[in-house]
């Protein structure tokens, strides 16, 4: 049976209340890079087969921004966050005050991946800081990677190992909002965590709910 299958309404709640944590240190750092308010919420936490995941994202073709790095340390695993282009654009239009910013075709503007990079720099590191203080994990990000490309290209690495073993993943929602216009021009996307297969019961046990396995 896939470890995946051992995950429970609590373990998916736990990783909601870390995803909320990584989310209020990704908003503050976000706040004070754009100078003004900026909130984050983890509306959902879910277990999703890999072919859900890309139907989520748009299906394997889709082309997507996505940020992706390896989780080094006492828990190896693969993060990913993932952007749709239209999400994407909003994003930096909001960080840069650049009007134009499109990433539908290249070249790209420099500035504008520039800036994609450093928000996702940004996201990835405050989750995972902020999983590695709530497990007390000696967790370290890889240098994080940006890619834009169709959504079955840009998972295939993450992918290559974890295969073998399960087809699911944990798939954390986000949605990033202006403090002072919450119900309005929000930003969604999503985390991806891939815990190698060693490092699940690593995880859970540090949050004080073992798995069976």
């Amino acid at each position: 049976m896939s470890f995946y299958k051992q995950i429970t309404s609590e373990h998916l709640d736990i990783l909601k209340e870390v995803g909320n944590i990584g989310a209020g240190n990704a908003a503050t750092a976000l706040s004070q890079l754009l100078n003004k308010p900026i909130d984050m919420t983890v509306p959902n936490v879910k277990i999703v087969s890999f072919d859900e995941m890309m139907e989520m994202m748009g299906g394997a073709d889709n082309v997507i921004a996505s940020v992706f790095l390896r989780i080094e340390g006492q828990a190896k695993g693969s993060m990913f966050f993932m952007l749709p282009l239209e999400q994407a654009s909003r994003f930096i239009q909001k960080m840069t005050g650049i009007t134009n910013v499109s990433f539908n075709a290249p070249p790209y503007d420099e500035i504008s991946i520039s800036a994609l990079q450093e928000a996702g720099n940004i996201l990835s590191g405050s989750y995972l800081s902020a999983f590695s203080d709530f497990t007390k994990l000696k967790l370290y990000p890889s240098v994080p990677a940006l890619a834009i490309d169709m959504v079955g290209a840009v998972l295939s690495y993450g992918l290559i190992e974890i295969c073998r073993v399960t087809d699911y993943a944990i798939v954390i929602d986000t949605s990033v909002f202006e403090h002072e216009n919450p119900d309005t021009e929000k930003i969604n996307g999503h985390f991806l965590l891939l815990p190698d297969p060693d490092s699940f019961p690593k995880i859970f046990k540090s949050l004080g709910v073992p798995t069976d396995g």
